[in-house]
């Protein structure tokens, strides 16, 4: 919860705004959120990406590339990032998309993640290779999209060198 408070108080001294694009945590993060009191005042919505079809229709992912490779894909995280920025007019867009069990989906292994945030047109996708059951893989994304969305924020208010933390046990790809 102190994320969260810290997510909303540095973007509400920014001025900035954001949305998410949630698939397999179903708006538990920014449920997170808007738990603090003053979220309105940063937190424009959220899309429940759920169903694959959703991540073209609501959060612009391209539906070719969601066919090609399926929707746990680096690509696709950055997509709905950035589409959710947009489709809810938020400067920030942050998204997940992973298989939280119990089975594999398309080939990919139960915890692989991806998350993603978008800035100004343009996405940071991290990889999270996350162990335990489906709560828990479900549960470790939410904290990683914090952690990382805390450290993003933390960056543009005061520098690089406010956002020095691990990234939550993802590996940064651009």
């Amino acid at each position: 919860m102190e994320t969260a408070r810290r997510i909303i108080s540095t973007c509400a001294q920014l001025g900035i705004s954001l949305a998410s694009a949630e698939s397999l945590t179903g708006g538990r993060f920014v449920a997170s959120l808007v738990d603090v009191p003053g979220a309105s005042a940063v937190v424009r919505g959220g899309l429940v990406t759920y169903a694959t079809d959703l991540k073209a229709s609501l959060a612009g992912v391209n539906a070719d590339h969601l066919e090609e490779t399926g929707p746990i894909d680096p690509v696709v995280a950055a997509q709905m990032a950035v589409g959710t920025a947009v489709q809810c007019v938020a400067d920030i867009g942050i998204s997940c998309t992973g298989v939280a069990g119990p089975d594999p989906q398309d080939d990919k292994p139960v915890g692989l993640v991806y998350t993603a945030i978008a800035f100004g047109g343009k996405a940071k996708v991290f990889e999270h290779d996350f162990t335990g059951d489906r709560d828990s893989i479900r549960s470790q994304t939410v904290q990683a999209m914090a952690v990382n969305l805390d450290e993003f924020v933390g960056e543009l208010a005061f520098g690089p060198e406010a956002g020095q933390a691990s990234n939550a046990g993802g590996d940064a790809t651009e």
